[in-house]
């Protein structure tokens, strides 16, 4: 059988938040499987804030998209046809075909899900790269100790949630920063946090202080910007950070405006011996993913990590569902649903 994919591709480089016209929204034929290929049905695309930084050509620790290339991402897709004795039809295989609706796979790369995974969109969350990455940054870098205070920006996004509430496992006081008073209540009374602070409160750094009144240990870092600046002067001698992205920044053109705060931050990083460490989940840690996942399906099943997803329909909202999320008007892990199950 021959298939069709409605593919968005990259059409110029955004100055700022992406655009529809950075987009090209195409239709085009797929070749004839050959033998040893599979034909990829797209169910779930995972959209992640990493993705901006593939649409810029600055210099990165991963290659830029090219310029009329399919936009890359993490995709749980359905095996619609196979000519490959690995793979058989209707199975669910975890891949990175990105933003279009069918793909051609050699089978290399891809991870089977089985044939009727209970959950097969958690792959792309809390038992994907997300949840990966907050259980590797908190536990290997931020390394907190029982009694200690844990505070995490983006706290109900799918990286925040995860860290909090392993936090908590591990006996520690969690103080979340989340964007309105609805997610802060999720993450208070469903999350299971001690405390949450919205960002955009006039005297977020005042709410902030008064949380941590013994100071913060481990601050996970998802945002930068002014959540930062509240948190720096309230860091213990010892504390860690780890850094795992800065969405706040992401579509910015120029740096921030005011004061050169270089100075100030190197001077807490050297008095009080604060340890800050950046990450790329996969290259870093790869080799431990067996650890996460053992730990997270038993947590899960143990109904101890609850977990949120914020799915839009279409492949023809991409574009809007990604913005949402970068101004962090999602609420939870974004999924794009490409096609209807087999």
């Amino acid at each position: 059988m021959s298939a069709t994919s409605r593919q968005l591709t990259l059409a110029s480089r955004p100055h700022g938040a992406p655009t529809d016209e950075n987009f090209d929204l195409k239709t085009v034929d797929l070749p004839a499987l050959k033998d040893g290929e599979v034909l990829l049905r797209t169910i779930y695309l995972s959209l992640d804030p990493y993705m901006r930084g593939r649409m810029s050509d600055a210099k990165s620790y991963a290659d830029p998209v090219n310029v009329g290339d399919v936009m890359v991402g993490a995709t749980v897709c359905q095996v619609e046809e196979s000519k490959n004795d690995k793979f058989s039809e209707g199975e669910w295989v975890l891949a990175y075909t990105g933003w279009q609706s069918y793909a051609i796979s050699n089978g290399e790369g891809l991870m089977q899900l089985g044939k009727e995974p209970e959950n097969p969109s958690y792959a792309l969350g809390i038992l994907g790269m997300p949840g990966f990455t907050a259980y590797m940054g908190l536990l290997d870098i931020g390394a907190p100790k029982e009694g200690e205070t844990v505070v995490v920006a983006a706290a109900t996004g799918p990286v925040g949630a995860t860290v909090g509430q392993i936090a908590k496992l591990k006996g520690c006081k969690v103080v979340g920063v989340a964007g309105g008073s609805e997610k802060c209540t999720h993450a208070v009374e469903k999350l299971g946090f001690d405390a949450c602070i919205d960002h955009k409160a006039d005297d977020f750094a005042e709410q902030l202080e008064k949380a941590c009144d013994n100071g913060i240990d481990v601050y996970y870092e998802n945002v930068g910007g002014k959540v930062f600046d509240a948190v720096l002067p309230l860091l213990n001698t010892a504390a860690r950070v780890p850094l795992c992205g800065l969405v706040s920044q992401y579509n910015s053109t120029s740096l921030p405006e005011g004061p050169d705060r270089m100075g100030m931050l190197m001077g807490q990083l050297l008095t009080k011996r604060i340890k800050m460490q950046g990450f790329i989940i996969f290259d870093d840690y790869g080799h431990r993913y067996d650890e996460f996942a053992q730990d997270m399906q038993k947590w899960l099943k143990e109904g101890k990590v609850q977990y949120r997803e914020h799915m839009v329909e279409g492949i023809e909202n991409t574009v809007s569902a990604f913005n949402d999320m970068i101004c962090g008007k999602n609420f939870g892990k974004t999924v794009v649903k490409i096609n209807e199950p087999l």
